[in-house]
């Protein structure tokens, strides 16, 4: 696996076109990472591998996405002491509510960060928030980004 500092997971190929927001808020920042599709239920051996691969590959977060069960950030995170995002995704009979509980409810010594559901764009950019804690170019870019991101909004009076 080539250098990442970002490993995107999810459980399925649908969950695609949400985590396709993560891709490109990491893309807009500069930031490498790698999109997988890995099971927590259905590719575990798999899931473990990816961990154990892209941590050698200098990967310091990982972003989780997956719907229903939602267990695949809770799975990563028992692997890795790196900071796990997780990302519900409205599926199913209960539209990510199901999702959302299993992500944000982790045992005490095993957090998840969990972003709404959904909440692709705000995982990319809490993982900007997390590399720019020893990265002065992600914190010059992420100021600008809120500089920009209240224009917007003072523009539309």
């Amino acid at each position: 696996m080539e250098a990442i500092q970002v490993l995107i997971l999810m459980g399925s190929k649908s969950d695609r076109p949400i985590m396709q927001k993560t891709e490109a808020v990491l893309e807009e920042f500069g930031v490498a990472f790698k999109t997988m599709i890995r099971s927590a239920h259905r590719t575990p051996e798999a899931t473990v591998q990816a961990v154990q691969d892209a941590e050698a590959a200098g990967c310091t977060v990982f972003i989780c996405a997956a719907g229903m069960a939602a267990h695949l950030a809770g799975v990563v995170c028992s692997k890795t002491v790196k900071p796990v995002i997780g990302v519900p995704i409205a599926s199913g009979p209960l539209q990510g509510e199901d999702a959302l509980h299993s992500t944000v409810m982790m045992p005490p010594g095993l957090p998840v960060a969990t972003v709404g559901i959904n909440g692709a764009k705000n995982a990319g950019l809490l993982a900007v928030q997390l590399l720019a804690q020893t990265d002065s170019d992600l914190t010059e870019k992420l100021k600008a980004d809120r500089v920009r991101q209240a224009e917007a909004i003072l523009a539309e009076e």
